[in-house]
């Protein structure tokens, strides 16, 4: 099982990123998918979630109207479209895959966002 995120970088406020998690091993298709995030102190939030065909998603407050997930369910990617970054959005953001059938439970390493000028 992996999960590889990638997209991840250096943005300046106001900028913004776009997050990748290609997922293998497992299937996809029956997997809700999320984004977390852990800056450095604190503990992991989840940000967004998106369900198994992407016809439900929830978000953080704190996300909400700037961030966006989507799914493409015949590439097994999962993205974090993320806009008007702000310095309190630095942090490590994981994607994580929740089974709907088999509740398995899946975590990627984490692509660094660093929101600063």
């Amino acid at each position: 099982v992996q999960l590889v995120e990638s997209g991840g970088g250096l943005v300046q406020p106001g900028g913004s990123l776009k997050l990748s998690c290609a997922a293998s091993g497992f299937t996809f298709s029956t997997s809700d998918m999320k984004w977390h995030r852990q800056a450095p102190g604190k503990e992991r939030e989840l940000v967004a979630r998106i369900s198994i065909f992407g016809g439900r998603t929830n978000y953080a407050d704190s996300v909400k109207g700037r961030f966006t997930i989507s799914r493409d369910n015949t590439k097994n990617t999962v993205y974090l479209q993320m806009n008007s970054l702000k310095p309190e959005d630095t942090a490590v953001y994981y994607c994580n895959a929740q089974g709907v059938i088999s509740n398995d439970n899946y975590w990627g390493q984490g692509t660094q966002v660093t929101v600063s000028s």
